[in-house]
Formats: C-alpha cells, sequence, structure tokens
C-alpha cells in the first residue's frame, strides 16, 4: 500500500509557514501542494495578531512498510484419548477476475457493483426528469498519485447542456447526489465520476491550457497570479498541471467556494 504526506504548520507568515513545512517534509515546493489556511494577521501595533496556517500535501506517494510478522510461539501437542482429529476442509480461494485475454483485472468486485448500482440511479434519474439521453461507462486513467481507477459514467445524447450548467454546476450536483445515493445503498463511499457528452475531459484540457498560459504571464512579469475560484477537482487539476514547473509553483487560498488558486514566481 501507499499514502500520501500531508502536514498544517504554522508561521509568522504564509512564506515563512511553508518554508517550515517543507522543511519538515524533506522536500521543495515542486513536490506539495499549497493549501493556504489562515493567511494570519499582524493585528494593530501587535495587538491581536494570529499566525498564517498552511497545509502541504505531498505530490509523490511515499511507500508504507509492511508490517513485521511476529513469530507464532510454539505449541506443546496435545495427545487426544481414544479421539481422532478430523481434518478441517480449508476454503478453495476465489480465483482473481482475469480479462478475455488473459490478464489480472484490476476492477475488484466492489468496483464491478458500483458501477451496475450507478448507472440504475442516473437511468432512473434521466427518466424521472425526461430526458432522452443514453449511458456509456468506461475506466478512468490510473491517477497520478494513487494509481487508483474510477468508473466513469458518461451521459451522451442531444441538448444536454442543461445537465451541465455554468461552469458544470449542474453536473457537479448530480454527481454529488448520486454518488450519496449509490453509496447509501453499497453502505460505503462511491467514487464514480459522472460526466455529460466529454465535458469533464473538455474541461480538463482548458484548464490545462489556462494554467501553463498564466504560469508563462507569472514569469514573465514576476508577479503572482490568482485564478477565479474553483471546485476541489479543479484546483487539483492546475497544481498537477504545473507540479513539475521549475518556475513556478501553486498554492490555494480562500473560504468555502471562494477558494483559489495562486500562480507565484519560484
Amino acid at each position: 500500500m501507499s499514502k500520501k504526506r500531508e502536514i498544517e504548520v504554522r508561521g509568522a507568515d504564509v512564506e515563512k509557514a511553508i518554508e517550515a513545512g517543507l522543511q519538515k517534509l524533506g522536500v521543495n515546493r515542486s513536490e506539495v501542494i499549497i493549501d493556504v489556511i489562515d493567511e494570519g494577521s499582524r493585528g494593530l501595533l501587535g495587538i491581536g495578531s494570529r499566525e498564517a496556517v498552511v497545509r502541504l500535501v505531498t505530490l509523490t506517494v511515499e511507500p508504507t512498510p509492511a508490517p513485521k510478522v511476529q513469530p507464532k510461539p510454539a505449541v506443546q501437542p496435545v495427545v487426544a484419548k481414544r479421539e481422532t482429529a478430523v481434518p478441517t476442509p480449508k476454503p478453495t480461494p476465489k480465483p482473481a477476475p482475469t480479462s478475455s485475454n488473459g490478464s489480472d483485472v484490476e476492477a475488484t468486485e466492489a468496483d464491478a457493483e458500483e458501477k451496475k448500482m450507478a448507472e440504475e440511479v442516473i437511468a432512473t434519474l434521466l427518466n424521472k426528469l425526461g430526458v432522452d439521453a443514453q449511458i456509456d461507462t468506461s475506466t478512468s486513467e490510473p491517477d497520478d498519485l494513487t494509481g487508483r481507477k474510477v468508473n466513469v459514467i458518461d451521459i451522451e445524447g442531444e441538448d444536454l447542456g442543461v445537465l451541465i450548467g455554468p461552469r458544470g454546476e449542474t453536473l457537479n450536483a448530480m454527481q454529488y447526489l448520486t454518488r450519496l445515493m449509490v453509496g447509501n445503498q453499497l453502505q460505503r463511499r462511491a467514487s464514480f465520476v459522472v460526466d455529460v457528452e466529454g465535458y469533464r475531459k473538455r474541461r480538463q484540457q482548458a484548464l490545462a491550457r489556462l494554467a501553463e498560459r498564466m504560469a508563462k504571464k507569472v514569469v514573465a512579469r514576476r508577479r503572482p497570479v490568482s485564478l477565479e475560484p474553483m471546485p476541489p477537482h479543479e484546483r487539483r487539476i492546475i497544481h498537477m498541471t504545473l507540479r513539475d514547473n521549475e518556475e513556478v509553483y501553486t498554492q490555494s487560498s480562500g473560504e468555502g467556494n471562494r477558494r483559489k488558486v495562486r500562480i507565484l514566481p519560484k
């Protein structure tokens, strides 16, 4: 298994808090996502001042060491009188699912169950809304950090802009609600993605281009640039796009729905 490292640190200002966090993690700016929780305040004549607080999340995944297996203590044999021990049959292990070409399938049985349930819930929802559309399910590419794949439920049809809404707000709300419904039925957290006519893929490409264009502006002007407020998954696209850029770094700041990404020169 693997895990990301995440810490919260305080400092006299944002930059000092970031530097303290980088030292604790033993990494540089390009290896973390910086989330500014509180920019702090100097107060008035030192009265009412408070420290800045930042959260640092590593972009690289650190392997989790395997637990040490303790040797079992020796057990003295027990001799039974006139009794013969009957061996308990061992259950036959269920073979791992394989694809048509014989290779191991990474999706677990739970993932397949989630896919089926998600398709049923979304189909029912579309029917009640009177929306004529088809559902096409695929598997995402492995996540850059965790390597995990998720089900992508893509709704296809004509004139489905009503399901997307301004800047994808309706689509995000539908994904949130259907995840809750599926998770409630499965009694676990659902992680599938809902898309409409490939909107999310196009949005991801647009955000990546925006990040690269704004990074060039930051380098040319040597001044930070703040992007528009975005939901968490869109801010992550900006962070991941620029994580290997040697001239800029990114951090999130703001509260609630007003959180945005800032691009700063190194």
